[in-house]
């Protein structure tokens, strides 16, 4: 396994220099974000940008995920919409739409995998929510087989799949052998979805995309390194046992103030754990 970052951790630096300076702290990997200032898809259409970037992830040896969970690319007016479950199909498409665009993009970008999530549920029976997103999923799934790409998907608090219960149900209506799973150690967290590496175990042979960062049971907030409660021997521990061989991936979006700063804080609390030796 190896160490990387989240570009929405870098929101207000070019993606270049955000390449650039995570390399140079010795991340490995990087998690771009589709988003309005870091590889905006819709402003890409002959995907000039997205190779240039490709060069660029080349010269600094990065391995990269395309993540999907960008705040208003959508909508500019609410946050994390449309979605695979709103109540109109044009709004279901129009998520389809930039899924698939993602997918696209990241067999360009040679991406691991593409992570995305459900959404909020709207005020419709849970049956019916379900339906929508397995139907979903599928479409997105086989679009995204014919082009190598695998797709994992991210159970989120306050989402309509929040827990990996519930994930287990998705992951088995959708039956795909390109639809996996993203394990953000925080949300295991914050659900009491505990010991971690317990989860990791599980579900290892799917886990196609870690993020991670610190957390306190029951609230849905993304902390610097040792202001939460995980236990981050057990995670690493776990991730080991698993033979997981892809990226962890800081996710610290609102520490973008002080993006510099804090990558290098993240890194110098990580790196001890991924030590072959580490306990």
């Amino acid at each position: 396994m190896f160490l990387g970052y989240n570009t929405n951790g870098f929101a207000h630096h070019r993606l270049e220099d955000a390449i650039e300076i995570l390399a140079e702290q010795g991340y490995c990997g990087l998690a771009i974000t589709f988003d309005v200032n870091h590889l905006d898809p819709f402003r890409d259409p002959d995907g000039v940008a997205t190779q240039r970037y490709r060069r660029s992830l080349d010269a600094a040896n990065l391995r990269c995920v395309v993540e999907t969970g960008a705040r208003f690319l959508l909508d500019s007016r609410r946050k994390h919409q449309p979605t695979l479950i709103s109540h109109t199909l044009p709004d279901r498409i129009r998520r389809r739409d930039f899924l698939q665009l993602s997918v696209a993009f990241a067999q360009v970008l040679r991406a691991d995998c593409v992570s995305f999530w459900s959404g909020t549920a709207p005020d419709d029976a849970p049956s019916e929510l379900m339906n929508r997103l397995v139907e979903e999923c599928k479409r997105v799934t086989d679009y995204a087989a014919k082009r190598n790409v695998r797709l994992a998907f991210e159970p989120e608090p306050g989402m309509f799949i929040d827990t990996m219960d519930k994930f287990a149900e998705l992951h088995t209506r959708v039956n795909h052998p390109a639809f996996g799973l993203t394990v953000d150690i925080g949300h295991l967290v914050c659900n009491r979805e505990l010991p971690v590496s317990k989860f990791l175990a599980e579900w290892k042979h799917v886990l196609w995309n870690v993020h991670i960062e610190d957390m306190r049971v029951g609230v849905h907030d993304h902390l610097m390194f040792g202001e939460g409660e995980v236990d981050f021997a057990d995670v690493f521990a776990g991730l080991r046992a698993a033979n997981y061989t892809g990226g962890v991936y800081v996710e610290l979006s609102r520490h973008s103030y002080d993006a510099v700063n804090t990558a290098r804080r993240a890194r110098d609390f990580l790196a001890p754990f991924l030590l072959p030796t580490a306990h």
